[in-house]
């Protein structure tokens, strides 16, 4: 028997695949980053293969890219698409 969180990210992945391509990473977000990192960021939009990522200020930008590569590989996962990079640009007041 396959376990329920592996059947939840077939259907999870399956939705995301039938989404518009520059669509899918900006959905997938909150799935990559989990729901704590979701709430304080917003994807903005995915184009030549980069997705920026609005964040709060300079100290998120920085703790963000620390932490891109493990956001890349789960992005890659989940959208379908390669995903080469995550630009954290900083929420304009």
């Amino acid at each position: 028997m396959e376990p329920a969180s592996a059947g939840l990210e077939k259907i999870v992945i399956g939705s995301l695949r039938s989404v518009p391509q520059s669509e899918a990473p900006v959905l997938a977000w909150p799935l990559a980053c989990g729901s704590v990192v979701a709430e304080r960021t917003r994807a903005l939009d995915f184009a030549d293969r980069v997705l920026r990522v609005e964040v709060s200020d300079a100290g998120w930008k920085h703790e963000m890219q620390s932490l891109a590569p493990h956001y890349l590989a789960a992005l890659n996962r989940y959208a379908g698409q390669k995903v080469e990079r995550i630009e954290f640009v900083i929420r304009q007041r």
